[in-house]
């Protein structure tokens, strides 16, 4: 089997993903990382907490280039995570 019958059907590794399909790509990659923390034991972490935490990094700024995101994602640690939840947490609870 050649390199190319190998890789023959798949997706051009340089095609730029676009619209719709990106949003995907990057849904997909906080629902990996949202199972990452999962089996570190923080089961009740969503796709959406991660990608809340991440996006708010940019608040007030210019959209980030799309390596920055992936990075920011990949990289996210549990304890950064947890950090983010607690302060939206007290942010939303009413003082008594």
């Amino acid at each position: 089997m050649t390199a190319e019958e190998k890789w023959e059907g798949q997706e051009p590794i340089g095609e730029e993903l676009a619209g719709e399909e990106l949003t995907e790509a990057v849904i997909e990659l906080c629902r990996r990382k949202a199972d990452e923390f999962h089996f570190l034991g923080y089961e009740h972490t969503t796709w959406e907490d991660v990608w809340q935490c991440v996006n708010g990094k940019y608040a007030g700024r210019q959209d980030p280039p799309l390596h920055r995101i992936v990075n920011d994602i990949l990289t996210l640690r549990a304890d950064g995570m947890m950090n983010y939840l607690t302060l939206a947490a007290l942010k939303e609870a009413p003082f008594s």
